[in-house]
């Protein structure tokens, strides 16, 4: 048995903003909380009987909006989880919560409940900015938000922060992050908007700023955060000296991790080394339905995948990363990956030894084609 980290869905919202592609849904007036954790735990039961696990090392609680679930609902998430595995004792149980939704004695209970770090999505500080992105919080309660975090008791909080958005100026841009670095978070997710499809932005476009405005909101915002002591451990994350979030690096080091919740994935390892990848229903009335555990995906990954998956995620690393990693959390020989590798040293993308490699700058501005270069043929 071996240490796994747990992703938990919850995959309700009071609204759902024009550019997520996430699986999220409108909360009904009353949400079926208790009833939910249930299925949760049976879930969680159908995978550890196939995977069992000595402990779990981090719990990340994703949405849709979690911090709709009161905490008393958690409670009765941790106990039944408890009861089914043990706890690392350092274990980071991050919960993402919105401006929206923040109540200062809640998030005490949820703090005294062991949810040791906050996720918040701010996107922006702009009044402006939040209104095109369908937030449904304003600047005040955006800054109101970290400051209740912090009377909770809260010392790990994240911020979740976006930029190039519809018509935002270098300046605009570059204020929003300043605001963030000012607030003193922990960890800084910041990262450019994309349009996906599916989304209410993919179908009606808004005026995105130029390319000559992105990249130089991204050089000087990366500046900025460097002088403010936030190294950047990964393409869109930043943290201060020792605040890394556990449970994501787990994923970009391509290690085990269940997934539980309506539309959830996870990645499990066997016995015999296979890996597998897990997929449950996305809708929450298919998820709550009884026989849910009879539809949930379980595939098994090819050996081709293999390789391009675990790249995928090394990839967006800073870190330099050992070769040996590749054979301990695939259970293929480096030689599968090594010519691939010297293909992307020749271009300039890595760094390559004969013991580890690393991504270049220049691949840090090309990780897509980087990344491409290991996908199956």
């Amino acid at each position: 048995m071996t240490s796994r980290a747990l992703y938990i869905h919850i995959p309700w919202c009071i609204r759902k903003c024009p550019y997520c592609d996430f699986n999220s849904h409108k909360s009904p007036d009353t949400l079926p909380e208790s009833n939910y954790i249930d299925v949760l735990i049976e879930d969680f039961k159908h995978d550890l009987a196939q995977f069992p696990t000595q402990n779990l090392t981090s719990i990340f609680i994703g949405g849709g909006t979690p911090s709709l679930f009161s905490a008393k609902a958690y409670e009765q998430l941790f106990s039944s989880l408890q009861a089914l595995v043990a706890f690392d004792s350092e274990i980071e149980i991050t919960l993402e919560a919105n401006p929206g939704t923040f109540e200062q004695e809640r998030f005490k209970a949820y703090r005294q409940l062991g949810i040791n770090r906050l996720s918040i999505g701010i996107q922006s500080f702009n009044p402006t900015h939040l209104k095109i992105l369908g937030r449904i919080h304003d600047d005040q309660q955006a800054l109101k938000a970290i400051d209740t975090a912090r009377k909770a008791g809260f010392d790990n909080l994240n911020i979740d922060l976006m930029h190039s958005l519809p018509d935002q100026t270098l300046e605009q841009g570059l204020e929003d992050l300043n605001t963030a670095i000012n607030l003193s978070p922990e960890h800084l997710s910041w990262y450019q908007l994309t349009i996906e499809p599916n989304t209410v932005f993919y179908k009606t476009k808004p005026a995105l700023p130029s390319e000559t405005i992105c990249c130089d909101l991204e050089e000087q915002g990366l500046k900025r955060l460097q002088q403010a002591d936030f190294e950047r451990y990964e393409i869109s994350a930043f943290a201060k000296p020792g605040k890394s979030t556990k449970h994501n690096e787990n994923y970009w080091t391509y290690g085990d991790y269940f997934g539980i919740g309506a539309g959830a994935h996870g990645k499990l390892t066997a016995d015999d080394h296979s890996i597998y990848r897990t997929q449950k229903p996305r809708q929450p009335k298919d998820y709550l339905a009884l026989d849910f555990a009879c539809r949930a995906k379980l595939d098994k990954v090819s050996v081709e995948d293999l390789i391009f998956e675990f790249m995928l995620n090394t990839t967006r690393l800073q870190a330099v990363i050992p070769l040996g990693l590749f054979q301990l959390k695939t259970g293929l020989p480096i030689n599968a990956l090594t010519p691939k590798l010297k293909e992307a040293e020749a271009k300039g993308f890595i760094q390559l030894t004969e013991t580890l490699w690393q991504v270049t700058s220049l691949g840090r501005q090309f990780t897509n084609d980087l990344q491409g270069m290991f996908l199956p043929d």
